[in-house]
């Protein structure tokens, strides 16, 4: 049943990568905007911009003038995204792993 639900993730991502990949891009872009702006190295800006799209906001990092503010806004608002499409394609394979299983496509390993 998990070769299954692997096999169905797999092609929800193939559907989505697209989505997926301008999301992480956006992300990307405005963590090297607010490295320019707030002068910060570039690990820095980068973990900055994945720990606010995973809306874990240690804090460690602020940005501190208003246009990194709004790309950090930007950053947020693509991680929640993010995280709804993620979740979504990942109930889509669950769903479609139980309709196999019900239809008799999976076949249990006899003990």
């Amino acid at each position: 049943m998990r070769r299954l639900f692997f096999i169905a993730l797999a092609r929800q991502l193939r559907i989505i990568w697209p989505i997926l990949s301008g999301i992480v891009s956006v992300m990307i872009v405005s963590g090297l905007a607010i490295w320019r702006i707030e002068n910060w190295r570039i690990d820095e800006a980068l973990y900055f911009t994945f720990v606010t799209g995973l809306t874990i906001g240690y804090g460690d990092f602020t940005p501190k003038h208003l246009s990194a503010r709004m790309f950090a806004l930007v950053i947020g608002f693509a991680g929640i995204v993010l995280t709804g499409v993620v979740a979504a394609v990942t109930v889509k394979a669950l769903s479609a792993t139980d309709q196999d299983s019900r239809d008799g496509r999976y076949q249990p390993d006899e003990p």
